[in-house]
């Protein structure tokens, strides 16, 4: 019998919001993970892929996750992983790294044995390049095996991987298909084989609602998967149908009843109702002790005031109507980068586009986020994302079969 935690999709170094405390979230949410393998003392830990959020991590980012493996290898807990999208590049990969330190292992087709069970990688592969790729992997000499990769395979939501066709091609019958990429954990059987994704440990956008976690894979007989879920920041959803006049004042109230101390606060606004400033209403969440608060107004506003703009100072006057708009964080930031940064001119692109793919990334109705990830609405279209989550982050649960 072979135990695995099948995690992925850590995303570590993300300052989600822009908030060095979310940067150190992420980090906690992954280390107790490997706290809990050491704690039940598993046969190894298995990670899908985006273990960074940036191609290039910053050297904090490096030394936590020394910090994080290094009672992996202490407890000769194998630590094994493949390359997902928000680390490829063309040069070598920081899991490589790693693995000269002892700290990892980097799966590939030649397949490394654990127990019974010999876990091979697919690392993440470009839509465009899957065509070439022959799924011939080194047959095992162990009883169970069992493949890791990162990308949205079928039958999930928003696949573009024809998992058919990795099953069907692949010289290697495997017991488990063990997948990152979509957050939302899931799972289904394909030609006989378990297809599973772990999901996210954080809430790397507004979108993911359910509780966090990841997969327990024991393999005795064929493959079992059950949840266990991660202690992770409180996220405070306030989705609100406006009526009559109710506005700013209104949303301050409904952030006034909830509590808010330390979470991250995300306000849906929908319906009729008069005009919401979101940028007083995430002020007002940081006053009541919010580490972060983020205002989404889906209403389309028909703006008819008419403006009176002097040309004797045209930026003054630009700021002065920008502090009227009373726009969001994101707004702000972006017109900041765009009109009054210091930024050389040949930046502005790039770190506009960064802002503006964070922001799509945070939003609970976003159609495409940056580098591949799964579409927003993963989370809450993927059957099950949750449903057997438990929620004091320790016990077992949902046993799939």
């Amino acid at each position: 019998m072979t135990r695995v935690i099948h995690t992925g999709d850590t995303h570590l170094g993300y300052r989600q919001y822009h908030s060095p405390v979310r940067r150190q979230d992420f980090a906690d949410a992954f280390r107790s993970v490997v706290e809990d393998a050491v704690e039940d003392d598993v046969d190894a830990v298995v990670h899908a892929g985006d273990l960074y959020h940036d191609r290039q991590p910053g050297l904090p980012d490096l030394l936590d996750t020394i910090d994080i493996l290094t009672p992996l290898r202490e407890n000769d807990i194998p630590f094994l992983a493949v390359v997902g999208n928000h680390e490829s590049t063309r040069q070598g990969q920081w899991l490589d790294l790693f693995e000269t330190l002892g700290l990892a292992t980097r799966l590939d087709a030649d397949g490394t044995a654990v127990g019974d069970t010999t876990f091979y990688g697919l690392d993440y592969v470009p839509e465009s390049k899957r065509d070439q790729l022959d799924y011939e992997f080194t047959p095992p000499e162990t009883e169970h095996a069992a493949l890791v990769s990162h990308g949205l395979f079928t039958p999930f939501p928003h696949a573009n991987w024809e998992t058919e066709t990795v099953l069907g091609e692949s010289n290697v019958d495997f017991d488990a298909f063990l997948l990152g990429d979509n957050h939302a954990p899931d799972r289904a059987e394909v030609m006989d084989t378990w297809v599973t994704y772990c999901g996210s440990t954080e809430r790397a956008s507004a979108s993911e609602r359910d509780p966090r976690g990841y997969n327990i894979v024991t393999f005795d007989g064929g493959a079992t998967i059950t949840r266990r879920g991660v202690d992770t920041r409180d996220f405070v959803f306030l989705d609100l149908e406006l009526k009559g006049d109710e506005g700013t004042a209104y949303v301050r109230d409904r952030v006034r009843d909830a509590d808010v101390a330390d979470a991250v606060v995300v306000v849906t606004v929908e319906g009729e109702g008069g005009q919401v400033t979101p940028a007083d209403v995430e002020a007002f969440g940081e006053e009541r002790g919010a580490l972060v608060t983020r205002v989404n107004d889906r209403r389309e506003v028909e703006d008819e005031t008419d403006i009176d703009v002097s040309f004797a100072d045209p930026d003054e006057a630009v700021r002065e109507r920008v502090r009227e708009l009373g726009l969001s964080a994101t707004a702000r930031d972006i017109d900041e980068t765009v009109r009054e940064s210091k930024l050389a001119d040949a930046n502005v692109r790039d770190a506009v586009k960064d802002r503006v793919q964070e922001a799509i990334s945070d939003a609970p109705d976003a159609d495409s986020p940056p580098d591949g990830d799964p579409p927003s609405g993963v989370d809450d279209a993927a059957d099950g994302d949750g449903a057997s989550d438990e929620t004091d982050g320790q016990a077992a649960m949902g046993e799939f079969q």
